[in-house]
Protein backbone atom coordinates (compact mmCIF):
# COMPACT_ATOMS: atom_id res chain seq x y z
CA UNK A 1 0.00 0.00 0.00
CA UNK A 2 1.26 3.63 -1.00
CA UNK A 3 0.45 6.21 1.33
CA UNK A 4 0.81 10.04 0.26
CA UNK A 5 0.37 13.24 1.62
CA UNK A 6 0.52 17.18 -0.22
CA UNK A 7 -0.30 20.40 0.72
CA UNK A 8 -1.53 21.04 -2.79
CA UNK A 9 -2.28 24.95 -2.16
CA UNK A 10 -5.79 25.33 -3.60
CA UNK A 11 -7.46 22.05 -5.28
CA UNK A 12 -9.45 24.44 -7.80
CA UNK A 13 -6.28 25.95 -8.71
CA UNK A 14 -4.42 22.76 -9.05
CA UNK A 15 -6.34 20.00 -9.94
CA UNK A 16 -5.50 18.71 -12.91
CA UNK A 17 -1.61 18.52 -11.31
CA UNK A 18 -3.01 16.25 -8.51
CA UNK A 19 -4.99 14.41 -11.04
CA UNK A 20 -1.64 13.91 -13.34
CA UNK A 21 0.30 12.96 -10.07
CA UNK A 22 -2.33 10.59 -9.01
CA UNK A 23 -1.22 8.74 -12.26
CA UNK A 24 2.21 9.13 -11.90
CA UNK A 25 2.45 7.80 -8.40
CA UNK A 26 -0.35 5.34 -8.07
CA UNK A 27 -0.58 6.12 -4.45
CA UNK A 28 -3.25 3.92 -2.41
CA UNK A 29 -4.01 7.11 0.05
CA UNK A 30 -3.23 10.43 -0.63
CA UNK A 31 -4.02 12.89 2.32
CA UNK A 32 -4.32 16.52 0.70
CA UNK A 33 -4.27 20.06 3.00
CA UNK A 34 -4.72 23.60 1.82
CA UNK A 35 -7.89 22.08 -0.74
CA UNK A 36 -9.49 25.87 -0.43
CA UNK A 37 -13.05 24.70 -0.80
CA UNK A 38 -16.17 24.56 0.58
CA UNK A 39 -17.46 20.49 1.34
CA UNK A 40 -20.16 21.40 -1.52
CA UNK A 41 -17.73 22.59 -3.76
CA UNK A 42 -15.07 19.63 -3.59
CA UNK A 43 -14.80 17.76 -6.60
CA UNK A 44 -16.00 14.56 -5.95
CA UNK A 45 -17.12 13.64 -9.05
CA UNK A 46 -12.96 14.24 -10.67
CA UNK A 47 -11.57 12.15 -7.87
CA UNK A 48 -13.90 9.52 -8.72
CA UNK A 49 -13.39 9.48 -12.78
CA UNK A 50 -9.79 9.57 -11.51
CA UNK A 51 -10.59 6.46 -9.68
CA UNK A 52 -10.44 7.61 -6.08
CA UNK A 53 -13.46 8.35 -3.47
CA UNK A 54 -12.86 11.35 -2.03
CA UNK A 55 -13.66 12.98 2.12
CA UNK A 56 -13.55 16.21 2.36
CA UNK A 57 -13.76 18.62 5.08
CA UNK A 58 -14.20 22.36 3.99
CA UNK A 59 -15.10 25.78 4.86
CA UNK A 60 -14.00 27.82 1.65
CA UNK A 61 -11.42 30.30 1.29
CA UNK A 62 -9.28 29.13 3.42
CA UNK A 63 -7.40 25.77 4.88
CA UNK A 64 -9.58 22.37 4.34
CA UNK A 65 -8.40 19.10 4.66
CA UNK A 66 -8.75 15.63 2.02
CA UNK A 67 -8.30 12.10 2.23
CA UNK A 68 -8.62 10.49 -1.26
CA UNK A 69 -8.56 6.62 -1.64
CA UNK A 70 -8.68 4.21 -4.29
CA UNK A 71 -12.04 2.62 -5.51
CA UNK A 72 -12.78 -0.28 -3.81
CA UNK A 73 -10.86 0.32 -0.96
CA UNK A 74 -13.43 0.56 2.46
CA UNK A 75 -13.78 4.06 4.16
CA UNK A 76 -15.45 4.65 7.34
CA UNK A 77 -15.77 6.46 10.26
CA UNK A 78 -15.26 9.89 9.49
CA UNK A 79 -14.57 12.70 12.24
CA UNK A 80 -13.53 16.30 11.33
CA UNK A 81 -12.26 18.83 13.88
CA UNK A 82 -11.33 16.18 16.60
CA UNK A 83 -15.19 16.00 16.70
CA UNK A 84 -15.79 18.73 18.45
CA UNK A 85 -18.67 20.41 16.54
CA UNK A 86 -18.67 22.35 12.98
CA UNK A 87 -16.29 24.89 11.50
CA UNK A 88 -16.76 28.80 10.00
CA UNK A 89 -18.03 28.99 6.68
CA UNK A 90 -15.31 31.01 4.65
CA UNK A 91 -17.01 30.38 1.11
CA UNK A 92 -18.72 33.00 -0.91
CA UNK A 93 -21.88 34.71 1.48
CA UNK A 94 -20.37 32.68 4.49
CA UNK A 95 -20.07 34.43 7.97
CA UNK A 96 -16.19 33.51 8.41
CA UNK A 97 -13.64 35.62 6.76
CA UNK A 98 -9.20 35.69 6.88
CA UNK A 99 -8.74 36.62 10.25
CA UNK A 100 -6.39 39.57 10.68
CA UNK A 101 -7.01 40.38 14.25
CA UNK A 102 -4.56 38.43 16.14
CA UNK A 103 -7.49 38.41 19.48
CA UNK A 104 -9.71 36.69 16.77
CA UNK A 105 -7.78 33.62 16.04
CA UNK A 106 -9.59 30.95 16.76
CA UNK A 107 -7.75 27.20 14.97
CA UNK A 108 -10.47 25.26 15.96
CA UNK A 109 -13.11 27.29 14.08
CA UNK A 110 -11.04 26.53 11.11
CA UNK A 111 -11.09 23.26 8.37
CA UNK A 112 -7.93 21.47 9.60
CA UNK A 113 -8.22 17.63 10.30
CA UNK A 114 -10.24 14.84 9.00
CA UNK A 115 -9.81 11.41 9.79
CA UNK A 116 -11.29 8.17 7.90
CA UNK A 117 -10.49 4.31 8.67
CA UNK A 118 -9.90 3.16 4.90
CA UNK A 119 -9.08 -0.62 4.79
CA UNK A 120 -8.62 -0.78 8.60
CA UNK A 121 -6.01 1.86 8.94
CA UNK A 122 -6.88 4.66 10.75
CA UNK A 123 -5.96 7.91 8.44
CA UNK A 124 -6.13 11.44 9.29
CA UNK A 125 -4.70 14.45 6.99
CA UNK A 126 -4.10 17.53 9.09
CA UNK A 127 -2.93 21.16 8.18
CA UNK A 128 -1.16 22.78 11.11
CA UNK A 129 -1.63 26.35 11.64
CA UNK A 130 1.26 28.15 10.62
CA UNK A 131 1.73 30.10 13.67
CA UNK A 132 2.68 33.51 11.97
CA UNK A 133 5.11 34.65 14.68
CA UNK A 134 6.43 33.41 17.51
CA UNK A 135 5.01 34.50 20.81
CA UNK A 136 2.18 36.47 18.99
CA UNK A 137 -1.82 34.96 19.59
CA UNK A 138 -1.64 33.13 16.12
CA UNK A 139 1.57 30.76 17.83
CA UNK A 140 -0.22 30.41 20.85
CA UNK A 141 -2.93 29.22 18.78
CA UNK A 142 -0.84 27.06 16.74
CA UNK A 143 0.52 25.61 20.13
CA UNK A 144 -3.07 24.95 21.59
CA UNK A 145 -4.14 22.97 18.37
CA UNK A 146 -0.90 20.93 18.79
CA UNK A 147 -2.46 20.29 22.10
CA UNK A 148 -5.85 19.25 21.19
CA UNK A 149 -4.18 16.95 18.45
CA UNK A 150 -1.75 15.03 20.84
CA UNK A 151 -5.29 14.84 23.72
CA UNK A 152 -7.13 13.45 20.52
CA UNK A 153 -4.47 10.65 19.70
CA UNK A 154 -4.37 9.96 23.45
CA UNK A 155 -7.70 9.77 24.36
CA UNK A 156 -9.08 7.65 21.78
CA UNK A 157 -6.34 5.25 22.03
CA UNK A 158 -5.35 5.81 18.40
CA UNK A 159 -1.54 5.51 18.86
CA UNK A 160 -2.53 1.79 19.77
CA UNK A 161 -3.85 0.92 16.56
CA UNK A 162 -3.19 0.92 13.29
CA UNK A 163 -2.38 4.87 12.88
CA UNK A 164 -1.08 7.40 10.27
CA UNK A 165 -1.72 10.69 11.10
CA UNK A 166 0.02 13.21 8.25
CA UNK A 167 -0.18 16.42 6.24
CA UNK A 168 1.40 19.71 7.14
CA UNK A 169 2.50 19.69 10.27
CA UNK A 170 4.34 23.67 9.92
CA UNK A 171 6.92 22.01 11.97
CA UNK A 172 10.64 21.29 11.21
CA UNK A 173 11.46 18.91 13.87
CA UNK A 174 15.01 19.33 13.63
CA UNK A 175 18.07 20.80 12.35
CA UNK A 176 18.70 18.77 9.43
CA UNK A 177 15.03 19.36 8.48
CA UNK A 178 16.11 23.02 7.44
CA UNK A 179 18.75 24.15 4.92
CA UNK A 180 20.08 26.86 7.50
CA UNK A 181 19.74 26.74 10.78
CA UNK A 182 21.05 29.79 11.61
CA UNK A 183 19.18 31.72 9.26
CA UNK A 184 16.10 30.60 10.01
CA UNK A 185 16.90 30.54 14.16
CA UNK A 186 14.10 32.04 16.03
CA UNK A 187 11.01 31.75 13.73
CA UNK A 188 8.52 29.49 13.45
CA UNK A 189 8.68 26.15 12.79
CA UNK A 190 12.02 25.88 14.26
CA UNK A 191 11.12 27.09 17.51
CA UNK A 192 11.76 24.75 20.93
CA UNK A 193 8.04 24.90 21.37
CA UNK A 194 6.78 23.96 18.19
CA UNK A 195 9.09 20.82 18.18
CA UNK A 196 8.01 19.43 22.11
CA UNK A 197 4.70 19.72 20.58
CA UNK A 198 6.22 17.76 17.77
CA UNK A 199 8.14 15.34 19.75
CA UNK A 200 5.07 14.64 22.18
CA UNK A 201 3.39 13.13 19.19
CA UNK A 202 6.00 10.57 19.14
CA UNK A 203 6.21 10.19 22.60
CA UNK A 204 2.36 8.56 22.17
CA UNK A 205 4.17 5.96 20.00
CA UNK A 206 4.22 7.38 16.42
CA UNK A 207 7.04 7.51 14.29
CA UNK A 208 8.27 9.67 11.72
CA UNK A 209 8.00 7.60 8.63
CA UNK A 210 10.04 9.78 6.09
CA UNK A 211 13.18 9.22 8.69
CA UNK A 212 12.39 5.39 9.30
CA UNK A 213 13.73 5.13 6.22
CA UNK A 214 15.82 7.85 5.21
CA UNK A 215 18.87 9.84 6.95
CA UNK A 216 20.21 12.18 4.12
CA UNK A 217 19.70 16.04 4.71
CA UNK A 218 18.67 18.59 2.15
CA UNK A 219 15.76 16.75 1.87
CA UNK A 220 12.85 19.14 1.80
CA UNK A 221 8.81 19.20 1.10
CA UNK A 222 8.53 23.11 1.04
CA UNK A 223 10.00 25.66 -0.79
CA UNK A 224 9.01 29.79 -0.46
CA UNK A 225 8.11 31.05 -3.78
CA UNK A 226 10.06 33.80 -3.10
CA UNK A 227 14.02 34.35 -4.48
CA UNK A 228 14.27 31.49 -6.37
CA UNK A 229 13.99 29.52 -3.02
CA UNK A 230 13.69 26.26 -4.66
CA UNK A 231 16.29 26.02 -7.33
CA UNK A 232 18.75 27.18 -4.80
CA UNK A 233 17.31 24.08 -2.20
CA UNK A 234 16.22 26.32 0.45
CA UNK A 235 13.82 24.54 1.85
CA UNK A 236 11.96 22.77 5.22
CA UNK A 237 10.72 19.37 5.92
CA UNK A 238 7.48 20.58 7.33
CA UNK A 239 4.92 17.51 5.85
CA UNK A 240 5.40 13.95 7.87
CA UNK A 241 3.49 10.97 7.90
CA UNK A 242 3.71 9.08 11.51
CA UNK A 243 3.06 5.85 11.65
CA UNK A 244 1.93 3.85 14.57
CA UNK A 245 4.12 0.76 15.54
CA UNK A 246 2.10 -1.53 14.12
CA UNK A 247 2.26 0.31 10.27
CA UNK A 248 5.72 1.34 11.02
CA UNK A 249 6.60 -2.14 10.95
CA UNK A 250 5.15 -2.44 7.25
CA UNK A 251 7.25 0.25 6.11
CA UNK A 252 9.47 -0.98 3.38
CA UNK A 253 10.06 2.95 1.35
CA UNK A 254 9.74 6.50 1.71
CA UNK A 255 10.41 9.23 -0.39
CA UNK A 256 9.68 13.03 -1.52
CA UNK A 257 8.76 13.60 -5.10
CA UNK A 258 10.77 16.16 -5.62
CA UNK A 259 9.65 16.39 -9.26
CA UNK A 260 5.69 17.71 -8.56
CA UNK A 261 7.29 20.73 -7.34
CA UNK A 262 8.14 21.83 -10.58
CA UNK A 263 4.42 22.25 -12.00
CA UNK A 264 3.66 22.98 -14.92
CA UNK A 265 1.81 25.27 -14.62
CA UNK A 266 2.07 27.31 -11.00
CA UNK A 267 3.16 24.48 -8.60
CA UNK A 268 2.37 23.99 -5.25
CA UNK A 269 4.73 25.19 -2.78
CA UNK A 270 5.06 21.97 -1.61
CA UNK A 271 6.08 18.46 -2.95
CA UNK A 272 4.40 15.33 -1.70
CA UNK A 273 5.74 12.86 0.37
CA UNK A 274 4.96 9.33 0.16
CA UNK A 275 5.68 5.70 2.19
CA UNK A 276 5.13 2.34 1.00
CA UNK A 277 3.80 -0.18 3.14
CA UNK A 278 4.77 -3.95 2.53
CA UNK A 279 6.11 -3.71 -0.72
CA UNK A 280 7.35 -0.99 -2.84
CA UNK A 281 4.92 1.06 -4.95
CA UNK A 282 5.23 2.57 -8.07
CA UNK A 283 9.10 3.32 -9.10
CA UNK A 284 9.23 7.63 -9.27
CA UNK A 285 12.63 9.46 -10.60
CA UNK A 286 12.49 11.94 -8.25
CA UNK A 287 16.08 12.94 -9.23
CA UNK A 288 17.35 14.22 -5.78
CA UNK A 289 21.12 12.77 -6.12
CA UNK A 290 20.70 14.67 -9.78
CA UNK A 291 19.38 17.78 -8.35
CA UNK A 292 21.23 18.41 -5.51
CA UNK A 293 24.52 18.56 -7.43
CA UNK A 294 23.35 20.56 -9.87
CA UNK A 295 22.49 23.10 -7.38
CA UNK A 296 25.98 22.58 -5.74
CA UNK A 297 27.70 23.07 -8.81
CA UNK A 298 26.20 26.21 -9.56
CA UNK A 299 26.40 28.18 -6.07
CA UNK A 300 29.83 27.00 -5.45
CA UNK A 301 31.12 30.18 -5.24
CA UNK A 302 33.85 31.72 -7.76
CA UNK A 303 37.32 32.06 -6.74
CA UNK A 304 38.99 35.66 -8.08
CA UNK A 305 40.59 35.68 -11.07
CA UNK A 306 44.25 35.76 -10.70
Amino acid sequence: MRIATWNVNSLKARQEAVERWLERAAPDILLIQETKLTDSDAPVMAFGMAGYQLVHHGEGRWNGVAIAARNGLSVSDVVTNFGDGPVRDSGPGGAGAEVTSEDDFNPFDEARMVAATVEGIRIVSLYAPNGRIVGSPFYAGKLAWYERLARWVSETGEARADLVVGGDFNIAPTDDDVWDAAAVHGGTHVSEPERAAFRALLDLGLTDGFRARRSETGRFTWWDYRAGMFHKNLGMRIDHLLLSASVAARLVDAEIDRQARKGPPIPSDHAPLLIDLDEPGRQLDVDWTGALARIAARTKPRRNAG
